[in-house]
C-alpha cells in the first residue's frame, strides 16, 4: 500500500496550487481519501475529504477556497487550493480509509508522506 503526495511548493498569498495524491496497493474506489495538514508547532488538522461516492467535505477554514476531487481510473485525488493565505502553510498529507468518520485522522488506515506548501511573499 502506498500513498504519494505531489505538487507542493512556494506560492504567494492569493495564489493557487494543486496537490495530488496517487495511491496503489489497494482498491482505491472502495476508500475515502482525506487531506490533513500540520504546521510547525501545531497539531495535525483536517482539511478536506472525499467519500467513495465522491461527496466532498471541507474544514471551515478552507471552504470556498479549496476543492477536492478524485479520479478512480487513475487512483488519484486532487486538492485544488485557491486564494491561499500564509496560514495555509503546512505539510499536507493524504490518507485512505474504508470506514465512515472521514473527518477524524484516527479512522484512517493508510497515510502517505507529506508535501510542503508554503504561502509567503
Amino acid at each position: 500500500v502506498q500513498l504519494q503526495a505531489f505538487g507542493g511548493g512556494l506560492v504567494q498569498p492569493g495564489g493557487s496550487l494543486r496537490v495530488s495524491c496517487v495511491a496503489s496497493g489497494f482498491t482505491f474506489s472502495s476508500y475515502a481519501i482525506g487531506w490533513f495538514r500540520q504546521a510547525p508547532g501545531k497539531e495535525r488538522e483536517f482539511v478536506a475529504a472525499i467519500s467513495r461516492r465522491g461527496i466532498a467535505y471541507y474544514a471551515d477554514s478552507v471552504k470556498g477556497r479549496f476543492t477536492i476531487s478524485r479520479d478512480n481510473d487513475k487512483s488519484t485525488v486532487f486538492l485544488q487550493m485557491n486564494s491561499l493565505k500564509p496560514e495555509d502553510t503546512a505539510v499536507y498529507s493524504c490518507a485512505a480509509t474504508p470506514r465512515p468518520g472521514i473527518l477524524t485522522p484516527r479512522n484512517y488506515d493508510y497515510w502517505g508522506q507529506g508535501t510542503q506548501v508554503t504561502v509567503s511573499s
